[in-house]
């Protein structure tokens, strides 16, 4: 009887399809278009490139990492959903003030782009708390993305073209330890043993 009992439960609720892990998708959109932009903000090539990367950030940047976010909801991921829903928006959003607003901001563009940045940094600034009890590669990834905002902000605010191209050297640093962690995630997983360490914490 309780033979037919156990079996009549596994049928009436069966166990839930494992979900595989949004994480590698978040990284890679972000860390993509991360790079692009900050090839720009360092002067390693020409500003114009902006253009190839607004596009990048609306479909990869930003839907890609909106749905990341998403799927870490399901998972019951908050910091993921977080994180990956707020980097999200960020770019669909850059990608928009720099479409529709960017123009109509006139003597006032730097400190309206240093503004719009700042609020990001302090975002940023309290994941990488959280980020503490993620992994060291993840870590990583969001104490240089604070800097990186924070350095792109006060570029900006300052008028400092000096200290937006530090910023955009940090940014690099930051895409390529986000490429890092997203690649160290899906290998991982795929090959279903550490191949590349992301040094938990």
């Amino acid at each position: 009887m309780a033979t037919t009992d156990t079996r009549k439960s596994a049928v009436d609720n069966p166990p839930a399809p494992a979900l595989s892990d949004p994480a590698p998708l978040g990284l890679a959109g972000f860390a993509a278009t991360t790079l692009v932009l900050s090839f720009v903000n360092a002067k390693f090539v020409d500003a114009g490139v902006v253009a190839a990367v607004l596009p990048l950030a609306l479909f990869y940047g930003g839907l890609g990492q909106l749905l990341a976010g998403m799927l870490e909801y399901r998972r019951g991921n908050t910091f993921g959903t977080t994180a990956f829903s707020t980097y999200g928006a960020f770019w669909l959003a850059f990608t928009f003030y720099n479409w529709f607003f960017a123009k109509d901001a006139g003597t006032h563009l730097n400190t309206a782009t240093g503004m719009f940045l700042l609020m990001f940094a302090i975002v940023t600034a309290y994941l990488s708390i959280a980020a503490m009890r993620v992994s060291g590669a993840v870590l990583l990834v969001f104490v240089l993305l604070t800097l990186t905002y924070l350095l792109l902000a006060i570029g900006a605010l300052a008028n400092s073209d000096l200290i937006g191209r530090i910023g955009g050297y940090v940014g690099i640093l930051t895409a390529i330890a986000a490429f890092y962690a997203s690649a160290a995630t899906v290998i991982n997983a795929t090959w279903k043993r550490t191949v590349l360490p992301v040094y938990p914490l």
